[in-house]
């Protein structure tokens, strides 16, 4: 198979199901935010420490991240081709939140607005968060056009938090202390 097919030279991609659509689509936009983020998640798990995540848990997120943008790169009409194995990602919401829970233990109580920093697994986890972020942002346009599964939704607002967790706790353990944020005269 190769990589090239030439079908978007002509700025248009194709959805699965066969629908074409603009590259500028909400869509691809929000499913490309997701490839984005699953990227920079690789980043992530090469700095990560094992204490605070694991490689199961990132790659657990990645292969998530990929369910989350296979959905989206369906049409609603046609979301039956998923099958089960993609129909929803395999983290549990509640266990999701309990790792934040766990990962929020790790660290000391916040004081103080955090800036993105500290360890290089830090910084990354906070990049990781704020991709996320966008993402969820062009889910919920896209929600404005045509219908989106709310997993989708869901599952990015609560990923945020756990980066957020992960980003802090990973200075934690680290032993290296949180940037905060001091405003200036």
């Amino acid at each position: 198979m190769k990589l090239y097919t030439r079908t978007g030279d002509d700025g248009s991609s194709g959805l699965f199901g066969g629908d074409r659509v603009s590259k500028s689509h909400l869509r691809l936009v929000a499913y490309g935010t997701l490839d984005e983020l699953n990227s920079v998640m690789g980043v992530v798990s090469l700095h990560a420490r094992s204490a605070c995540a694991g490689p199961e848990a990132l790659q657990r997120v990645q292969h998530d991240l990929f369910v989350l943008g296979a959905i989206l790169a369906t049409p609603a009409a046609r979301l039956d081709l998923l099958g089960a194995r993609m129909s929803k990602p395999t983290w549990d919401l509640a266990d999701m939140e309990a790792d934040i829970d766990r990962l929020t233990a790790l660290a000391p109580p916040m004081t103080a607005f955090v800036l993105p920093g500290g360890t290089p697994a830090s910084a990354y986890a906070h990049l990781a968060r704020t991709v996320c972020r966008r993402a969820e942002r062009e889910v919920v346009a896209l929600t404005h056009e045509e219908p989106v599964n709310p997993a989708v939704l869901t599952y990015l607002n609560r990923l945020s938090d756990w980066l957020f967790a992960l980003a802090r706790a990973e200075n934690a353990v680290a032993g290296v202390a949180d940037i905060q944020w001091v405003p200036r005269d």
